[in-house]
């Protein structure tokens, strides 16, 4: 069990790795893409449930979403229904970044 810890350990160490180059070259973090990454899978999501999803709390996920968002990798737009609202969408550039990092996971 002890071994098998420690292999999980490596690869999880290998892979913050080549997530910190990977996400450097577009000014994201390895947290940063989660966020991009979740919301491009789900596009118009609210923050509440974004930060659900993730597992975080709702302050940690409004911190998470401002470089992003000022980086033109997402935007919020406002619900039709209820002005308080924001439902945040990726950008064309975030959508960009979010198939450049799945092909090469790929190629991995």
């Amino acid at each position: 069990m002890k071994e098998m810890l420690r292999e999980i350990g490596m690869i999880a160490r290998a892979l913050d790795s080549t997530s910190i180059i990977e996400f450097k070259e577009h000014d994201l973090t390895k947290g940063q893409y989660l966020y991009l990454g979740r919301i491009c899978e789900n596009p118009g999501i609210i923050q509440v449930k974004l930060a659900e999803m993730i597992k975080v709390d709702r302050t940690t996920a409004a911190r998470v979403i401002q470089k992003p968002e000022m980086n033109g990798f997402i935007e919020k737009k406002d619900d039709q229904h209820n002005k308080k609202i924001k439902k945040l969408f990726p950008t064309e550039k975030g959508k960009k970044v979010k198939v450049d990092y799945y092909v090469y996971s790929k190629i991995l």
